[in-house]
């Protein structure tokens, strides 16, 4: 099945699949889902580079350098609620 996720193919078209048609006296159901993932294997995709990739997973967690609040950002620094670095010893 990993072999499957890697060429690009979604989980529910792979359980659809291997839950497809299934027979009312199945003896050896390993044996049909081996089968079934061989003989049904997506062609390969050809490679997305990276950055034309869209990205799934959300920002990591950072916590504020201002007020210690967790929030997502790809680096660290301020969350949104705190003043830029520069503002807030300005003001102080």
């Amino acid at each position: 099945m990993a072999d499957w996720l890697h060429r690009g193919a979604a989980p529910e078209a792979v359980r659809t699949v291997l839950a497809a048609d299934l027979p009312p006296d199945l003896r050896h159901p390993a044996a049909l889902l081996g089968y079934r993932l061989r003989s049904s294997r997506p062609p390969r995709l050809s490679a997305v580079p990276a950055a034309a990739a869209p990205s799934s997973r959300p920002d990591p967690m950072q916590n504020c350098d201002g007020c210690d609040r967790g929030f997502r950002a790809p680096a660290p620094g301020r969350c949104a609620d705190c003043p830029p670095e520069g503002e807030a010893l300005a003001a102080a």
